[in-house]
């Protein structure tokens, strides 16, 4: 009987253990937005200077709450977490980024301490090196070092954000950093605050449209006369493009316009010197003898005409030359 009242305690203790949100966190680099911390304020909050140290704390509230540099930072197991608004949403900040002032907060002002910081004392800031390890001593270190002549004034608080309670409360990234932008010119000094400033705008602004991100790819994208980058040519120059390239002789200039039914002037042939011209007439000289030379063609009948004719004629021939022959005697 004593043993299954052991093993129903137990049972009971597994299931009603609750882990809180903030714990199942892991920080990945600096920076890591949207993070529900079970933290949840009706209004804006009354926040107080803590005396020599550019830091507000909230007093009446039941959290270790503070305000630095432009934002609103968070202690809540073992983890520090920003937002630019004072109900968030909430980012995790890993604690190699943790600004230094936030660090030297005396333990007096944390209205909720760990367990952890028991012992310590209280108008001192935490041993962070004790708790974190001495890695992270080793690159923060002489965070708890510094002159306190030439502390750094207070930010203005951002009083606008009163008149955005309850149900007016922006949940809306966007719709915040519109409202901080038109009403809180305050721009973050501490350079680590300021790289987390920015990683919470960049984070949440909108993706492009994936169309945009093809039509700027290298292999389509060109640039045409003027400076304009097009994916594609436009339609004219497709239409007028060849498909193979020709060679095109340059323009005339001056030159006249052919109406309808007008025949081209045709070029006169060039001018020869005097040498070109003679060789010129006995080459056509000597053709024209060569010609001459030629026998007549004769025609078929001619040539296959019978030899007896010929031998008849011969004789009278004679006779008549030995005529001539008499005549000249």
């Amino acid at each position: 009987m004593r043993n299954k009242l052991v093993l129903l305690s137990t049972l009971s203790l597994l299931t009603c253990t609750v882990v809180p949100a903030s714990a199942q966190q892991v920080s990945i680099g600096f920076w890591s937005p949207n993070v529900s911390i079970g933290i949840n304020l009706p209004m804006y909050p009354d926040l107080v200077p803590v005396p020599g140290y550019p830091v507000y704390y909230a007093p009446r509230l039941n959290s270790n709450y503070f305000f630095y540099d432009g934002m609103y930072w968070v202690y809540l197991d073992d983890n520090w977490y920003a937002s630019s608004w004072y109900n968030g949403p909430w980012g995790l900040v890993a604690p190699e980024y943790v600004p230094l002032f936030i660090l030297r907060i005396p333990v007096r002002y944390y209205r909720q301490p760990p367990m952890y910081f028991r012992g310590w004392q209280s108008d001192a800031p935490p041993r962070w090196g004790e708790h974190w390890g001495n890695d992270w001593e080793r690159r923060r270190s002489g965070w708890n070092r510094w002159n306190r002549n030439a502390v750094p004034g207070r930010p203005p608080l951002p009083l606008y954000q009163r008149n955005y309670s309850g149900d007016r409360y922006p949940h809306q990234v966007e719709q915040q950093q519109e409202l901080h932008s038109q009403n809180y010119r305050y721009q973050p000094r501490d350079p680590v605050v300021r790289l987390q400033y920015q990683a919470q705008r960049t984070q949440s602004a909108p993706a492009p449209i994936q169309h945009e991100k093809q039509d700027m790819t290298p292999e389509r994208k060109s640039v045409w006369p003027g400076g304009n980058q097009r994916s594609n040519p436009p339609r004219d120059i497709q239409q007028s493009a060849p498909s193979a390239p020709q060679t095109q002789a340059p323009p005339l200039k001056n030159r006249p316009s052919l109406q309808q039914g007008q025949q081209p002037e045709q070029k006169a042939a060039p001018r020869q010197r005097p040498e070109q011209r003679d060789v010129q007439r006995q080459r056509h000289s000597e053709q024209r003898n060569v010609q001459n030379q030629q026998p007549a063609p004769q025609s078929r009948s001619q040539e296959t005409r019978p030899q007896g004719n010929e031998a008849q004629q011969e004789p009278k021939r004679r006779q008549r030359s030995g005529k001539e022959k008499d005549r000249e005697r």
